[in-house]
């Protein structure tokens, strides 16, 4: 009885040995693996890439582990499809060369067409942004150069990024475009509110993506929703410093998708220079955006807290004298309190060639304490729908200059 005990005993501890061997055989380490060192001077670029590369290949779920310690990377791109699905962890600080001269694209760290990818490991991407926020001469050249943005998602499926900080971009911090099923969870923006240009997370042409329960501190929108944007979810965000969290700017270009389906609930916005707001360029090219809904959004020391923007025009490089072509309908600002920074609280200008339709304002309440008395709400080419409280009294004030950030 005793043999057969000890068998069995050597027999679970064997199995569980070679399932632990088999799980760490799954784990791929830069530094032990692939020669990365975290001296800040070697380039991390080639020891992620072979890192990469193997987990690509393989036909079985890979973890990838940058630890911690603090890293140099000039640049790199990770490109799918990959076999299985691959998990990135970043326990450490990655950094970015400071001088912007070092980037000849927009790019810093890309991920492209991958399909089921996680990244987590609480750890920081670091653009060291501070050196090229004076070069940007995006106010005075509507033909500035791009600089690097930090993070890029180009045409990922199934993925989950959590629990990670994108720190002073030289540009967006974060850029989507073209995916499906991308969420952010607990996930950090940190920049102060005069960095030039530097969205927080910028989405475009993808469906199903969440931002959730994240915290976004920037000099521009905290969030900001472009063409071809399907089934968008903000929630449980922390915005501010920053612009707020915009849809647009739309009718720019040529070709842009409509945008459908964007859901802001349950955000909290602080001292910034918009609250949330919808805003399309004058004399622009025709397009729409419908069934956009805000929430339950509390502001705090907000310029402009509800703001629908149909006449806008950064650095004055469009013509006011034509109106916008882009048709906007089914949008709701329900439960919208707090205290504004600015007179005009709550502002709507449509396009007086294509009219707001189905705009809903309930249960509004923004107070302003200032010397010019108190908020106003201001509408233009719209007839909102309203229930519920509403200060200041709906759409009662005539209609000024709106005097916003980019």
């Amino acid at each position: 009885m005793g043999v057969q005990l000890n068998v069995a005993v050597i027999s679970v501890v064997l199995f569980l040995f070679t399932s632990i061997a088999k799980a760490q055989s799954g784990v791929l380490d830069v530094v032990a693996k692939f020669g990365a060192k975290a001296d800040e001077k070697t380039d991390l670029s080639q020891p992620l890439l072979d890192a990469w590369k193997e987990a690509c290949a393989s036909t079985t779920p890979t973890k990838i582990l940058i630890p911690k310690g603090t890293y140099l990377l000039s640049k790199v791109n990770l490109d799918g499809p990959c076999k299985a699905h691959i998990e990135l962890q970043v326990q450490g600080t990655v950094k970015a060369p400071a001088d912007p001269s070092a980037f000849k694209e927009p790019n810093w760290v890309v991920f492209n067409h991958i399909d089921g990818f996680t990244m987590s490991g609480g750890g920081v991407f670091d653009g060291q942004g501070p050196a090229a926020w004076g070069k940007n001469t995006c106010s005075k050249d509507k033909f500035c150069a791009a600089l690097p943005i930090n993070l890029r998602f180009n045409f990922v499926k199934n993925a989950m990024i959590q629990d990670l900080t994108t720190k002073d971009s030289k540009q967006f911090h974060v850029n989507v475009l073209g995916c499906e099923n991308l969420t952010f969870q607990r996930f950090t923006v940190s920049a102060p509110g005069d960095s030039v240009n530097t969205d927080g997370i910028h989405i475009g042409r993808s469906n199903g993506v969440s931002i959730l329960n994240s915290n976004i501190k920037t000099g521009d929108d905290c969030v900001s929703i472009g063409d071809g944007s399907k089934n968008l979810t903000v929630q449980g965000v922390t915005c501010g410093p920053g612009h707020g969290i915009s849809v647009g700017s739309l009718g720019k270009w040529k070709d842009e998708e409509p945008v459908s389906g964007i859901f802001v609930r349950d955000c909290t916005i602080t001292g910034t220079t918009n609250g949330v707001r919808i805003k399309t360029w004058p004399a622009s090219t025709p397009g729409s955006a419908s069934d956009m809904h805000f929430e339950g959004v509390t502001m705090t020391n907000v310029a402009n807290p509800i703001l629908i923007d149909q006449e806008y025009c950064p650095w004055n490089q469009c013509n006011l004298k034509l109106p916008s072509r882009v048709k906007l309908s089914n949008i709701s600002f329900k439960n919208i309190r707090g205290t504004s920074s600015s007179q005009q609280a709550v502002k709507i200008v449509c396009s007086s060639a294509l009219p707001c339709d189905g705009v809903e304002l309930a249960d509004i309440d923004l107070t302003y304490n200032g010397p010019e008395g108190p908020a106003t709400s201001q509408c233009m080419h719209v007839t909102p729908k309203l229930s519920g409280k509403q200060n200041p009294s709906a759409c009662s004030s005539p209609v000024t200059p709106t005097s916003t950030a980019a």
